[in-house]
């Protein structure tokens, strides 16, 4: 393959990957805001103080970059400004993999959501991905006197309308909810079963013993070796969901959301809660009085502020206390509504979109 081949196989690769990934992203902005929150609150305590200024314009900054993804990885493959397409894609993968390495050096984001919630992958799975997309994009940079200099009309107004088309997607996801929803809580999943391991777990025990490691896949009963580690064996079988939980003053109630009919309406944030459609919600809330339903109010607050909006919507509801990183994996908007069926998630939705009782009623049919 001659040298132009070479560079149109990394431009396709590369584009490829980038539209891959910011599509995913676009599908879901409010998912790429909460973990860029994650990065400033690491890096306003790690690094330097002002990047708590971020916070407040994350979704910004979460559409600027998913859109950008897509729009630079459609101009490279179709050849629109490739040097300045270049330059850009590799200041963002320099970014992106300074990201990847901070989580994975100093296990501080957990997961960088390089892919949403579409593909998980380890810290150092993801660095070792930039890695390699940044050899890629390097050969793309020193050679970019020999990418082609015009594009063709059609190319040019391809990528406008991709990023006119990326640009309303991204709003739509926002103002809605995810068109596909890659989370564990997803519509249809059963939340209870998602808490246990989809098999039995499998450890190695790696033990030492006159200076040798063994491993052992039952714990030995032979004395005389000195315990060094235990290796899950089959980690694709651990529990979907590990911080699910729901609670009052009463102790926990998570086994009761688990049983029978429950609407339970989330907040990850009571104070940047939109208030936009209460009324709404209000209508539905009222309307269910005396049916077969129990309503939730669900929120990452104390119970006194819970109670103190139960109060003031004049809501008939129990509230329950949840984690805000649960509510905001289960949710993408404050507030939403989860319809739930003996812990089977049967709709989700934002409160632009609130649903009539008779909607709500049919689920529990």
């Amino acid at each position: 393959m001659n040298k132009q081949g070479i560079l149109w196989l990394l431009r396709l690769l590369v584009g490829g990957l980038f539209i891959f990934s910011g599509l995913i992203k676009v599908n879901d902005p409010v998912g790429t805001a909460i973990k860029l929150e994650e990065y400033f609150d690491v890096f306003s305590n790690d690094i330097a103080s002002f990047f708590y200024l971020f916070k407040p314009y994350a979704l910004a900054i979460a559409v600027i970059l998913v859109v950008s993804e897509v729009v630079l990885g459609v101009m490279l493959i179709l050849g629109v400004k490739l040097k300045q397409t270049v330059y850009a894609i590799g200041a963002m993968i320099l970014f992106f993999t300074f990201l990847t390495f901070f989580s994975a050096y100093f296990n501080k984001v957990t997961d960088c959501g390089c892919f949403g919630d579409a593909i998980k992958l380890t810290p150092w799975e993801s660095f070792y991905k930039d890695v390699v997309l940044l050899i890629m994009i390097s050969f793309l940079f020193f050679f970019r006197d020999d990418l082609p200099e015009e594009s063709p009309k059609w190319a040019k107004i391809s990528s406008t309308v991709v990023l006119i088309g990326s640009i309303g997607l991204a709003i739509y996801a926002i103002q809605n909810l995810p068109f596909i929803d890659f989370r564990a809580y997803k519509s249809g999943v059963n939340i209870q079963q998602n808490m246990q391991p989809s098999a039995p777990l499998q450890y190695t025990y790696v033990m030492k013993k006159g200076g040798e490691t063994v491993e052992f896949d039952q714990y030995p009963s032979e004395e005389g070796y000195e315990f060094v580690e235990m290796v899950l064996k089959n980690p694709e079988a651990l529990p979907k969901i590990s911080d699910f939980a729901a609670w009052n003053e009463e102790g926990d109630q998570t086994e009761f959301l688990f049983a029978g009919n429950k609407v339970v309406i989330l907040s990850s944030n009571l104070a940047k809660m939109d208030d936009a459609n209460l009324e709404k919600m209000d209508n539905l809330v009222k309307s269910l009085q005396g049916a077969p339903v129990d309503v939730v109010f669900m929120a990452a607050a104390t119970q006194e502020e819970i109670d103190r909006v139960i109060n003031e919507q004049n809501w008939s509801v129990i509230g329950l206390q949840a984690d805000a990183t649960v509510v905001k994996t289960i949710m993408r908007a404050n507030p939403g509504i989860m319809i739930l069926k003996d812990g089977v998630v049967m709709n989700k939705y934002h409160h632009n979109n609130t649903p009539e009782p008779t909607e709500v009623l049919d689920y529990f049919l």
